[in-house]
């Protein structure tokens, strides 16, 4: 009796964990990081000027090192304040590896309703390094990295047609 009893709370306790608390897209943003000043679950664009901004770290020139480190050349821009929250969300949260971007993809497929502004923003950071990636590549490995691109791009679009209400598709 007192098994049952047990395998009855782990099976409530995994249905209520599979159905009732959605998978976090980012799991590295809530890890706290000794070596990082960065506030967990981070958000680059809190204002105008802050999208503003963050469209200018994309557009300067950025550099991937061997170890997969981003950062801005532009030393004026690098030198600002969210030049570093920019760099430690780049580094520390989006995904950057083929097998990490497949499966935020698969998990982007799958979701309901609209991304929460940081998941946005991230998702976009993780399809603008795709993007930097699949330009690097060659052969084989630049179709894997394209076909990324690609799924990435086909959630932000999806997410995008859905937040902006009720319209049929072209």
């Amino acid at each position: 009796e007192k098994c049952s009893r047990f395998r009855h709370l782990e099976v409530s306790r995994d249905v209520v964990r599979s159905s009732q608390i959605p998978a976090v897209l980012f799991p590295a943003a809530y890890r706290p990081k000794r070596s990082s000043t960065l506030p967990l679950n981070p958000v680059l664009q809190s204002s105008l000027e802050e999208v503003e901004l963050l469209y200018e770290f994309l557009l300067a020139e950025l550099e991937i090192s061997p170890d997969l480190k981003i950062s801005i050349k532009d030393e004026e821009l690098a030198s600002l304040r969210k030049a570093s929250d920019f760099r430690a969300v780049c580094n520390d949260v989006i995904p950057k590896s083929i097998p990490d971007i497949r499966r935020l993809s698969a998990n982007l497929s799958s979701r309901l309703g609209i991304l929460k502004k940081e998941d946005f923003e991230r998702t976009a950071l993780t399809l603008a390094y795709t993007a930097y990636r699949t330009a690097l590549s060659q052969g084989y490995q630049k179709d894997v990295w394209a076909q990324s691109l690609l799924s990435l791009f086909r959630a932000l679009r999806h997410d995008l047609m859905r937040s902006s209400g009720p319209r049929a598709s072209p």
